[in-house]
């Protein structure tokens, strides 16, 4: 499902600190001062108080007390779910009006009351798991379907390989599928090689219209990571220093933004396929799984984490990395993002990625490289907390 918008729109609804199917009603209060840390030891980071979304936005109601990246992710389970965007629920007039965000509407009465329902079904119902989302009836509706389909009970079952509850598959362990990965780079001697990269190429996604902009990418081993896009408005900065995530840009949902939970844990895993040689290591417990994507056969391997929901990964016949999904959890359920990555290249010996999709439910974007430096220094400059954006 792709929304219909125009680069020009989606600018203005990111730029006000929204994110498509925002339907609670908020508007932007720009608030800094828990985005703001000292360093710590030695120049590196130190983590910080996320910026909590009542902080920032207006008007919150039922979705108190989370941070700003995982209350964007929960707007992006209300557009996925309803199939629609911000102006279903929000005022039209949001696309020009921040202040507009803040109207309740009809139907964002209409949300919040659903919210409370959802709330009550799994208190009463499943001890307050969160077993009843707003997928679960609309499924990119508006409106649910009460009437059994036919087509469904007698059709070719679709399979979704994004689940994160399969059959394990006991014949094959993690630990094989994984160094069959790692030979399929190069071998882990050469992949120890490098040390670090730049790459530049385009990007083209939701806040572009689809249309190609620059990108640069500087990554450092183990788990270090940047991505610049160039935007015709400004930067759009993500970093990851190998402990801490930010997010600074004029698309972002905040001047600044800390990435926290699962949207932290994506960004850990980012850095790590840049540099997979530690990937067995990346977490506690692996399950193995098997699934077909675009007609093809893969293999799954999830790992899991405590606190975290789980990451899946997913191989092709030749070992390849094909595509990464991670769940991150929020008050309305469990959002995912899905990574695609293609078009191997071969970079001092070992093979990399040079095209990646990233989807989520409230964007998605492709980067497209056109070129790869391997083992190139790198200012340490480039991996420090990015400066707020300018609004």
């Amino acid at each position: 499902m792709k929304f219909a918008w125009s680069g020009q729109v989606f600018r203005a609804f990111r730029a006000r600190g929204a994110a498509a199917g925002c339907l609670l009603g908020v508007a932007t209060a720009v608030s800094l001062s828990a985005a703001a840390s000292p360093r710590g030891q030695g120049g590196a980071e130190q983590a910080q108080a996320p910026l909590m979304a009542e902080s920032h936005f207006k008007n919150i109601q039922v979705l108190k007390g989370m941070p700003v990246d995982t209350f964007i992710e929960a707007m992006g389970m209300f557009a996925a779910s309803m199939g629609g965007d911000c102006t279903y629920c929000h005022s039209k007039d949001a696309v020009f009006n921040r202040d507009a965000f803040s109207a309740a509407t009809p139907r964002i009465q209409r949300a919040r009351q659903m919210i409370v329902m959802m709330r009550n079904l799994n208190n009463n119902n499943f001890g307050g798991a969160l077993k009843v989302t707003c997928f679960t009836c609309h499924r990119g509706s508006y409106v649910p379907e009460t009437a059994p389909r036919l087509a469904l009970q007698y059709g070719t079952p679709d399979e979704d390989p994004n689940v994160m509850n399969f059959v394990p598959d006991t014949s094959v362990s993690a630990a094989q599928i994984l160094d069959k990965y790692l030979e399929a780079l190069g071998g882990a001697g050469r992949l120890a090689k490098i040390s670090s990269f730049t790459a530049k190429g385009t990007y083209a996604g939701f806040d572009t219209g689809f249309g190609e902009v620059p990108v640069e990418v500087f990554a450092k081993a183990p788990n270090q990571r940047t991505t610049v896009v160039h935007l015709e408005y400004g930067q759009n900065v993500r970093v990851y220093d190998g402990r801490n995530g930010w997010f600074a840009g004029p698309d972002s949902p905040a001047p600044l933004v800390t990435l926290t939970t699962g949207t932290l844990d994506l960004a850990r895993m980012e850095a790590l396929v840049a540099f997979p040689a530690g990937i067995k290591q990346a977490f506690s417990q692996w399950v193995v799984g098997n699934s077909i994507i675009d007609d093809n056969d893969v293999q799954i391997v999830q790992g899991t984490s405590a606190g975290l929901l789980p990451v899946n990964l997913y191989f092709d016949k030749a070992g390849l990395l094909v595509r990464l999904v991670r769940w991150n959890q929020t008050v309305v359920g469990p959002v995912p993002t899905q990574i695609d990555y293609g078009d191997y290249r071969e970079v001092a010996g070992v093979k990399m990625p040079f095209t990646w999709t990233v989807s989520q439910t409230y964007m998605q974007m492709t980067i497209k490289l056109t070129e790869l430096r391997p083992n190139v220094p790198i200012d340490a400059a480039r991996f420090a907390r990015p400066a707020p954006a300018a609004r």
